[in-house]
Formats: structure tokens, sequence, C-alpha cells
């Protein structure tokens, strides 16, 4: 007796096979995609679009609020509040800098300031006389809007490698996760000490490669490197220990180079920056299905920095030092 087989099942098994192909083909082609398009680091004013056109969406904004940068977490207690987080960021890195001992009317400088999300804060809770540079226009034209006009805070569009301030001008300088746009690591140790007075605080945050000299890269850790430099317009990643040398070896520096590593306490920031598109939907209702497609992208990126701090290949480094 011949057995028939059953028709419903293969047509189910097909069905299966299709949505499997189409699954892969589409997450194919968005890998492709986001290979191809990428904003890979060709001058300073590769680093200015891409950063004018993250503004002027307002996507980061929007989702992340006013700090385009990461947060800072004590443990796992304020997860789920990535803003408080990046407010607290601000907070740990003036008392671990040193700022905190300035008086206020202190003159600050934020050096890649964004639109003014620390800044503002420096100005409000220190009373710090603050000046954001940045070199996109957007930027500047952002923060100039979020700012009220009773803080003492001013923005400007200017190139980090080429500070317009005399010699010693300023009582504090503050940076954060600009240096990995910066093609002349040295030029930028030079200028922020150039413009820094004799006896005044100097506070870096920066996303570094482990000290790639001691431990080469493997074939995957060199892709991903390939990526986080490609994707986010970063001519180079510093070692916490080549940019430490860059600060110690300038002619401006007054003190010895103090680093510390914080990549326990910024890790987080990575899960959680995706997690904010699900707290606030209504941003993608808001803004368009443009929007929820450009946030989709930068998802890839945002995974592999996660992967890249949480198995050591990069590494979140804080710098301090004196005029």
């Amino acid at each position: 007796m011949k057995i028939n087989p059953n028709p419903k099942g293969q047509i189910l098994i097909t069905m299966n096979q299709n949505y499997t192909i189409l699954i892969i083909s589409v997450i194919s082609f968005l890998i492709i995609l986001w290979i191809a398009k990428n904003r890979k680091f060709e001058t300073t004013e590769s680093v200015s679009d891409a950063y004018d056109t993250w503004t002027s969406d307002r996507i980061l904004e929007k989702l992340w609020g006013e700090h385009i940068h990461l947060g800072y977490y004590h443990d796992q207690s304020n997860l789920g509040d990535f803003r408080e987080a990046k407010a607290t960021f601000v907070h740990e890195l003036v008392k671990w800098g040193g700022l905190d001992k300035l008086p206020r009317g202190s003159r600050v400088l934020d050096v890649g300031c964004g639109i003014g999300g620390s800044s503002r804060i420096l100005a409000e809770h220190y009373g710090f006389n603050v000046i954001g540079i940045t070199i996109s226009a957007e930027q500047v034209k952002r923060a100039r809007e979020l700012t009220d006009s009773k803080l003492t805070c001013t923005f400007q569009q200017m190139d980090a490698m080429n500070l317009q301030f005399g010699d010693g001008e300023f009582d504090g300088i503050w940076s954060v996760e600009a240096g990995p746009h910066m093609p002349d690591k040295q030029r930028y140790a030079d200028e922020m000490l150039r413009v820094l007075r004799p006896g005044g605080y100097l506070a870096v945050a920066d996303w570094n490669s482990r000290d790639l000299t001691q431990k080469a890269p493997n074939l995957i850790e060199k892709m991903v490197l390939k990526q986080l430099l490609e994707q986010w317009a970063h001519p180079s990643f510093s070692s916490i220990n080549s940019f430490q040398k860059n600060l110690s070896i300038s002619s401006f520096v007054g003190s010895k180079v103090e680093t510390d590593d914080w990549t326990k306490e910024t890790l987080p920031s990575w899960w959680e920056s995706i997690f904010e598109g699900t707290r606030r939907p209504k941003v993608f209702l808001s803004l368009g299905l443009s929007s929820l497609f450009k946030s989709f992208r930068e998802i890839p990126t945002i995974l592999l920095m996660n992967w890249a701090f949480g198995n050591g290949l990069m590494q979140f480094g804080v710098f301090r030092c004196r005029g």
C-alpha cells in the first residue's frame, strides 16, 4: 500500500524556507548597506558633515537628550535612565578631574561640546563661564537655541586642533569623547594645554583602543576596529598610554598626567542607548519613517562598540593634569 506524502506539510516547509531566505536576504542587504554607506574619515570636513546631519535630524537629541556621550553607572541601580546617567557622568568627571576646585566665574573651555549639554551643566551647577567649541555649524546653532540667556555659556564653531584663543586664557579645559575624531593627537593635546593657564585643570574622557603595540589585534578585532573607525568618522583611536604620553610630552603641561579606566562604569551605556528607542517610541512617530531607518542603521555599530569595550579591545580612558 502506497502512502501519499502530506501536501500541507510540504507547503509549510516550503513557506518556512522562503521566509528564512527572505530574512537572510534582508539582513544581508542591511549589512552590505551599512558597510557601503559608512562615514569614513577623510578630512575634518567629513566629521563636520557627519555631525551636521546627526544634529539637523534631531534623532540623537530626542532619543538621548542634550548629552551625546556615555553615561556613568555606579552600579546597576540607575539602569533605565540613560539621560540621568549622562548627567552623573559630568559630575563624576568634574570631581575626578579637579574642576570642582575652581571658583565660580572661572573660564572653562568645552572642546567638542556637541549641542552643549555638558557646557550647560558646568555653567549652571558650578557657576563657570563656559565657552563650548565644535567643528559642526549645526551643533553650534542648536546649542545656542537650547541655552538659556541667563547662563554664562556661549558656543563657537572652531577646530580643536587650531584653537583661536591666546595662551593661558582658561582656568579649566574639558573634553569628552572628542579625541577619536582628531587626526593629529599630539596637536589636539598641545592646543588644549596651550590655552590652559598655569595651575589650571584639564579633564579629558575618551574612547581608546587597548595598547595594540603590546597586544596586536587578531583578524576579528581588526575587522571590528575598521568598522568602529569608519562608521563614525574616526581617523584613529589612541590607547590610554599613548594619549597620556601626548599630554606628558607637551611643552605646555605643568604636572604629572594621571589616568584611569572607566570602562566598567560606562559599559551599560551601549545597551541603554538602544533601549532608549523602546522607551520613547513616540520619537519615531514624530520624526517619521526615515528616522526609524537611520536609528536602526546605528545599532550594528553600537553593538560592536559594546562588544569591543566588553572584551577589552576598547577602553574608556580619563585623563587629568594641571597647566
